[in-house]
């Protein structure tokens, strides 16, 4: 009996030694990093079949095929406060979780500007006004003009991952990656066969866009950032005409570089003043 006594007491001593080995404190969890940054970007698009049609205050349903487009930068605007919005700029707030998977969380708002070039001659096929087209046909703006140019806007919910490549004391390089999706809050401009809308905002579609970029990190509170976006635009039902009864439908390619500024307010500051 006392054999069976020994053999016990030394096998639990035995595992509370171990237990005491293997059981450690979790490490406090890092608080994260809340960004703010602002920036602007150059863009460039593919070919789009634009789909224009009124059933009601007209009679038209065509479509121009293989569009050509381009961007309008306004870059000669920067300067004036009260004009930092005209020329195609980026506004990203965003979530850093600072953990071991380094992800985070972003909302974007990417301002483009999309203008179909005007005097391309594209093929068009449909009707406009009951008479047949299949041709290829010279577009000039009093015929058919379109811009998404206050503008062609992104708003997207984005998921990133952070990788660190170099840091030190006081500095940080990295690279992030980001997926991210949303609706196109647009404002698009008009003219189909010499009926004009000037334009509205209006949501006409959604957009999904993937970036990659470097981000070097100064004194943990400033940053600067390259991006490089790729992204699908689908618009349907934009409204077109002076009575807005038109519309448009068509999706293209996106593809933008911009240079950013921003500034970052790490949490570990609200919780070290506790």
């Amino acid at each position: 009996m006392k054999a069976i006594f020994y053999l016990f007491s030394i096998l639990l001593l035995s595992t509370t030694a171990v237990l005491g080995q293997t059981i450690e404190p979790k490490e406090p969890r890092k608080p994260g990093t809340l960004y703010l940054s602002w920036g602007y970007n150059r863009d460039t698009y593919s070919k789009s079949t634009l789909h224009l049609y009124n059933h009601s205050s007209d009679n038209y349903d065509f479509k121009m095929i293989d569009a050509t487009a381009h961007d309008k930068s306004d870059f000669d605007n920067i300067g004036p406060m009260d004009e930092l919005t005209i020329p195609q700029y980026n506004m990203h707030i965003g979530y850093l979780f600072n953990d071991k998977r380094n992800l985070g969380v972003e909302l974007s708002w990417d301002h483009l500007k999309y203008v179909v070039t005007d005097n391309q001659v594209v093929h068009l096929t449909g009707q406009i006004r009951g008479r047949e087209i299949d041709k290829d046909t010279l577009v000039d703006p009093d015929f058919v003009h379109i811009q998404h140019t206050n503008g062609n806007n992104y708003l997207m919910l984005n998921i990133l991952k952070k990788t660190s490549l170099f840091s030190n004391k006081h500095t940080e390089l990295s690279w992030q990656n980001k997926f991210g999706a949303g609706p196109l809050y647009s404002f698009t401009i008009s003219t189909v066969l010499g009926s004009h809308d000037p334009g509205h905002f209006k949501i006409q579609g959604y957009v999904l866009g993937l970036n990659t970029g470097l981000r070097y990190d100064i004194y943990k509170y400033f940053f600067v950032e390259t991006i490089v976006q790729g992204a699908y635009a689908r618009y349907f039902g934009t409204e077109l005409g002076a009575d807005r009864k038109g519309r448009l439908d068509h999706h293209f390619y996106s593809a933008f570089i911009a240079v950013q500024f921003g500034f970052n307010l790490p949490m570990a500051v609200f919780k070290s003043n506790k």
